[in-house]
């Protein structure tokens, strides 16, 4: 997976390490780790200009 480049994968100040934010429930999370997929379904590329696309 390449979290470095998902919207979702955010730094924790605190415990100085970073995380997964995406609204994940605990069903969602189970099919995934079943499936064996290697390919995160919840995967969002982090786009900083693509708010300021959407404005034009």
């Amino acid at each position: 997976m390449i979290c470095d480049s998902c919207s979702h994968y955010d730094y924790d100040d605190e415990a100085e390490e970073y995380y997964c934010s995406a609204n994940v429930d605990e069903d969602d999370l189970y099919r995934f780790y079943e499936s064996g997929s290697r390919e995160c379904p919840f995967y969002d590329p982090y786009d900083e200009y693509g708010i300021v696309r959407k404005q034009n």
